[in-house]
């Protein structure tokens, strides 16, 4: 096989804008073959770049999916909700197919997706980007390699921040854990996840704290309207006025919400759509912050921290061994490596990541590619075999925080959704 082709279902911004791209700059490695959207105007855009003809786009993923098989893989990149049943048609049709994160809201529909996958023989990847980052695999790399000796302990922080959290998960697409999914999946399944797959033991139980602090009803600035731009008396003082914001240094974060770039179309979009509502007196549920506190095989504890405000966007660990510790900082794309036994410490600081996620987004299009070139079984980095647990890790934390806090059983957790 010299190119593997692709079907793209859900061009919104990870399908047109992180994975689609690599068929343009790998022409000879990838080509995308068709597309379904609901959005016109994204369908014809994407049409245009990959030179599609009018039977090449659908409207539905039914329509583009019926009829005989047109690719080797499907790349599913819908909302949430939506991954399910395109998924399970995909792998029924013969594709292999890699889907967004998180797999879906419904850990049923999770485990329901992997057994399918294993019973087609095709692959499922998830895209948890981060594993393929040069961050993450070398911090993996160094714990193998046993520099510091066995991992005792675990401290990862997601600074979410201040601006990302308004924009994405209070006016966004995922503000409504109800519409979307809990924040602790949808954001921070990636953090489960990478825990995961450097401590490389199974996760046996979890306990969760967190709640929507701020961004409420019982915060909004006396007078605001439920519109930034209908005339707010604190325009001038609120960190989150959407004009302000969207037509100044978050002007590239209007791309996610509008195509139609210039200042008259921005405007326009936020005065129609969720991006120019108040952050205060939006339909937002999801919390603005969490902690989770997680115990795997053999001892080895972990505590993860999620927050909205923060002043960067970017995830802090420090990992403890018996012989030494590393402590890393995404955003700076560095790490330290620190030997109790001769005091040295080694700063490693690595080569600016080409693409988004730290480079991540091209690495798993590459390595996805690869492993269907040269299938063998289902097994991947990141396939839904090796996902399926991170996820359960992601639900119980949840349900946890709704217990206020109670300490749940993985194992026992499975058992009560597994369908029969």
């Amino acid at each position: 096989m010299s190119k593997v082709t692709a079907v793209l279902i859900g061009a919104g911004d990870r399908g047109a804008r992180a994975y689609a791209p690599y068929a343009l700059e790998y022409p000879h490695e990838f080509e995308i073959v068709a597309v379904a959207d609901p959005n016109m105007e994204r369908l014809e855009k994407i049409a245009i770049q990959h030179q599609l003809s009018v039977d090449q786009t659908f409207e539905t993923w039914e329509d583009l999916l019926n009829g005989e098989k047109k690719a080797d893989v499907a790349i599913i990149c819908t909302l949430d909700r939506f991954h399910f049943k395109p998924t399970i048609a995909a792998l029924k049709a013969g594709y292999h197919v890699l889907l967004e994160k998180p797999m879906s809201p419904d850990p049923a529909e999770c485990i329901e997706m992997e057994r399918v996958a294993r019973e087609e023989n095709r692959l499922l990847t998830i895209c948890h980007v981060l594993r393929y980052t040069d961050f993450w695999s070398n911090i993996k790399k160094v714990i193998v390699d046993g520099q510091i000796g066995e991992v005792v302990s675990v401290q990862l922080n997601e600074n979410v921040e201040v601006m990302h959290m308004s924009h994405s998960f209070v006016r966004g697409n995922w503000n409504n854990k109800e519409k979307s999914s809990p924040m602790i999946l949808q954001k921070s399944c990636h953090d489960m996840d990478i825990l995961s797959y450097i401590i490389d033991k199974p996760c046996l139980r979890v306990s969760s704290y967190g709640s929507l602090m701020h961004f409420n009803e019982s915060n909004a600035p006396a007078g605001a309207p439920k519109r930034c731009l209908d005339g707010c008396p604190v325009e001038d003082t609120c960190i989150f006025h959407a004009g302000r914001y969207y037509l100044g240094e978050g002007k590239g974060w209007a791309r996610k919400f509008t195509e139609d770039y210039t200042k008259e179309g921005i405007v326009h979009a936020l005065q129609t759509t969720p991006y120019g509502k108040c952050v205060y007196q939006s339909d937002n549920n999801v919390v603005d912050h969490q902690v989770v506190n997680m115990e795997f095989e053999g001892g080895v504890t972990a505590t993860f921290s999620m927050c909205g405000f923060t002043r960067e966007q970017t995830r802090i660990v420090q990992i403890m061994g018996t012989k030494g510790e590393i402590r890393g900082n995404m955003e700076n794309n560095s790490i330290s490596i620190y030997n109790f036994l001769t005091k040295h410490e080694t700063n490693i600081k690595f080569n600016t990541p080409i693409g988004g996620h730290g480079g991540g987004d091209i690495a798993i299009m590459k390595n996805f590619l690869q492993e269907v070139k040269n299938y063998t079984d289902g097994t991947s980095l990141s396939s839904a075999t090796v996902s399926l647990r991170s996820h359960l890790m992601a639900f119980a934390a949840e349900e946890s925080r709704l217990q206020n806090g109670k300490s749940i059983e993985i194992d026992e957790f499975y058992n009560e959704i597994s369908p029969v």
